[in-house]
Order: structure tokens, then C-alpha cells, then sequence
């Protein structure tokens, strides 16, 4: 292991968007932490699951909220390959979410920084601290070999 970085929060959320492309889903990946420790590590899987909601950042949520046995995650830090959309916007701003990692920004349907920017909403209860591009050429990069292979 001599030379070898340790993988960031954002590579096992990269990691997580692989497995979804290779599952047939858009490779999106999502990773929460809690004190420093992954408690949940999800992909995609609106199609395994036929559910619209079963996005990467949900399906962390979810899980999330089961391992610490709490809806409230705010103190808890949301890493995502893809920036998220207004329903992902939505469960994080009512999780509670603390900080929100994302990768590759999406001027189509993204709700953070692009389109209808949820966070910055009067109707909006909670905003997370917002870092994006964290991971960028990676996400993208990934995102790009998918739908390059669907077409």
C-alpha cells in the first residue's frame, strides 16, 4: 500500500455510480457519512427496482436514516457524482442534510446550482453547505462513457 492514497468519500461515490452503469442504470452514485464513516454507499436503481424514486441520493437517505435510526441526518455529509435534482433537493433539504458534495454538475436537470436552484427558495426549510465540482471530470467522464455506449 506504499504510495497509495487513501480513497476519498467522493472516489466510493464514484465507485457506487460504476456499479449502477454496469447495472444498466445512469451511473449516479451516492455516499453519506457520519463522523467521519460511510453509513451508506447507494447507485441508481429507478430501473432494477421500477421506482422514478430510487435515485443514488434517496437510496442513501434511506439507508442512512435506517443504520442511524433517525429521519434527521444533520450531521451527516452527502457525497453524489451527479448534481441532484429538485426531488433530491427536496429529501436532502428534509433530512436535514449538513454539507453536499456533488461531482458533475447537470444544467438539464439539476436543482442546486442549475435550473430552479431549490436551496435558494423562500419555501426551502433547510439548505445544506453546498460544494460543488468535487470529483467533476471523473462523474462526468463516467456519465459520458454510458451514454455514449447507448447511442
Amino acid at each position: 500500500m506504499a504510495g497509495q492514497e487513501r480513497p476519498t468519500f467522493m472516489d466510493h461515490a464514484l465507485a457506487a455510480a460504476e456499479a449502477a452503469g454496469q447495472r444498466g442504470e445512469v451511473p449516479v452514485g451516492a455516499v453519506i457519512v457520519h463522523e467521519g464513516t460511510i453509513v451508506a454507499q447507494e447507485g441508481n436503481r429507478t430501473r432494477e427496482l421500477r421506482d422514478v424514486t430510487a435515485h443514488a441520493e434517496i437510496a442513501a437517505i434511506r439507508a442512512a436514516a435506517r443504520v442511524l435510526d433517525s429521519e434527521r441526518l444533520s450531521d451527516c455529509d452527502l457525497y453524489v457524482t451527479l448534481e441532484p435534482c429538485a426531488m433530491c433537493a427536496a429529501a436532502i433539504s428534509f433530512a436535514r442534510i449538513r454539507r453536499l458534495y456533488f461531482g458533475a454538475s447537470d444544467p438539464k436537470g439539476g436543482a442546486v446550482i442549475s435550473g430552479g436552484r431549490f436551496f435558494d427558495q423562500p419555501t426551502c426549510h433547510h439548505a445544506p453547505d453546498v460544494y460543488a465540482g468535487i470529483g467533476e471530470a471523473s462523474a462526468a467522464r463516467i456519465l459520458k462513457e454510458f451514454f455514449a455506449l447507448k447511442r
